[in-house]
């Protein structure tokens, strides 16, 4: 759905501008001969406008092109290249980020796309261990997920117990001994907080690299490794990155559809990093409630800032 309302963005910032550009080099010099041949016959007075208008009138999507055209094009430019809006739809990235948490994704960070065909054109940086990012759904790229990085190419990524292991990328030949297979250090919080199906959540301070995040974990949800994704060579659980992709999670680990389920995120479906909560709405409303749900029943202004 995004992808469409990008293509329509670029027709109607194309289309006003054609037309903007045609006036200028094709029907305003008319226009401007019809105004001089009156003031001419007028003995060389000056009209007013409106006198003018009525000799040579505008075309009405003429004046609407002029008008859309500079706006289209900003808003075209900024959610292209910029900083685009989301809509946190479901829990899958609880604690970070709940249902309702609108949010704004920074596009360049991660290299420069084209709004139609995103075919990367510029390169700026790539993902790092621990960013929050929004990425076309391999499964199907007319969906926008979000989700943690947790692997980054070359790396072997474990998800064993409940628990992330990493082994980052190295290359034998040039390291004469790579690191090994490691647990990411995790903290137990609380309990309680969040409830799944009435059971209550436990929360950790999860730390990748540099970045420490809050993560949640259901005792009552066991693992499925049978259900992960295999691939050939690889036990249940363990995952080698290839190049070019990234593994990753949602901080909601026992609610969450992401790689250890479908695969990885190649570099091309990446839309960018998860920068900021613009505005947060709370949705508690009794299922008895006449008013609809998309109606929000409160504002959440602790929740405005960076993400974490």
């Amino acid at each position: 759905m995004a992808n469409y309302f990008s293509i329509g963005l670029v027709f109607i910032t194309l289309a006003s501008g054609l037309i903007w550009l045609a006036d200028a080099l094709l029907w305003a010099p008319k226009r401007k001969e019809k105004m001089a041949l009156a003031k001419a016959s007028n003995g060389g007075t000056n009209l007013d406008d409106e006198t003018l208008q009525k000799i040579a009138p505008e075309p009405y999507l003429v004046d609407t092109a002029k008008q859309i055209f500079p706006v289209i094009a900003f808003v075209l430019v900024l959610r292209s290249f910029l900083y685009e809006p989301f809509q946190i739809p479901s829990g899958s990235m609880m604690p970070t980020l709940l249902v309702g948490d609108f949010i704004l994704v920074e596009k360049f960070t991660y290299g420069l796309k084209d709004p139609v065909a995103r075919n990367k054109f510029l390169e700026v940086g790539e993902p790092e261990r621990g960013d929050i990012v929004v990425f076309k759904y391999p499964e199907d790229p007319n969906i926008d997920f979000i989700k943690r990085v947790v692997g980054l190419p070359g790396d072997t990524v474990v998800y064993k117990n409940k628990q992330v292991f990493i082994k980052p990328a190295c290359d034998v030949t040039a390291t004469p001994q790579c690191p090994p297979l490691k647990p990411v250090e995790l903290t137990f919080e609380q309990r309680g907080e969040f409830f799944q199906d009435l059971v209550p959540l436990e929360r950790f301070t999860e730390k990748l690299g540099e970045v420490s995040h809050q993560i949640l974990r259901n005792p009552a949800v066991p693992p499925h490794p049978q259900m992960y994704y295999q691939q050939p060579g690889t036990a249940a659980g363990e995952f080698l990155v290839p190049e070019g992709q990234y593994m990753v999670l949602g901080d909601n680990r026992d609610n969450s559809r992401d790689s250890r389920y479908w695969g990885f995120v190649p570099d091309e479906n990446l839309v960018g990093k998860a920068v900021a909560i613009w505005i947060s709405f709370e949705f508690d409303r009794e299922p008895s409630s006449w008013v609809p749900g998309w109606i929000p029943t409160g504002v959440r202004f602790s929740r405005v800032g960076g993400i974490h």
